[in-house]
């Protein structure tokens, strides 16, 4: 590899975490920052389709998705999956919070689970970019599993933003820079 080409590699190998509320753009903006890079891409899905709904809303997720997509499924094993990638290739991750509540109702060791996937993500091999929603801008959820809920991915995006090169919070699908 030459100079420049290991440069240029370098210089790819940088996380943007996508946050935002329901319905506010993340994973179609995060999608197309994505595509900005050669494909293949690797989608990474946390979803489980528990029930009709859900069902709709993944399918309407793969079908944005067109040709030089990879989908992998990872609703647990999340950092596996992103190992498992070669390097320089872009990802999407989408999204955290699915995820969360996956180990959660699975009733795993949250906070190590989020430890490990934060260590994981400090080292992206390529151009990654990872959605999550931002629940802490609400009312103060009325039962506990909620109030846990909120929590936990509260400190998941803390952890996450941390060790993120960008932050971008999307507003009515804008992105605005946080970091």
């Amino acid at each position: 590899m030459t100079g420049a080409t290991a440069a240029s590699a370098a210089s790819n190998r940088k996380l943007t975490f996508v946050l935002g509320g329901a319905r506010s753009g993340k994973s179609s903006h995060a999608e197309s920052l994505t595509t900005a890079f050669s494909s293949p891409w690797a989608y990474i899905a946390t979803a489980q389709a528990y029930d009709d709904e859900m069902r709709e809303r993944i399918a309407l997720h793969r079908s944005r998705r067109g040709e030089g997509w990879v989908t992998v499924d990872a609703p647990l094993e999340l950092v596996a999956a992103i190992e498992a990638l070669p390097d320089h290739q872009p990802v999407l991750i989408d999204c955290l919070t699915l995820w969360l509540t996956n180990h959660m109702l699975a009733e795993h060791d949250v906070e190590a689970e989020c430890q490990r996937l934060a260590d994981m993500l400090s080292r992206p091999r390529g151009p990654w970019f990872v959605v999550s929603n931002e629940v802490g801008l609400g009312i103060v959820p009325d039962n506990a599993l909620a109030r846990r809920f909120r929590d936990a991915a509260g400190r998941l995006n803390q952890q996450v933003a941390a060790v993120a090169d960008s932050v971008l919070m999307m507003v009515a699908g804008l992105p605005l820079k946080v970091k």
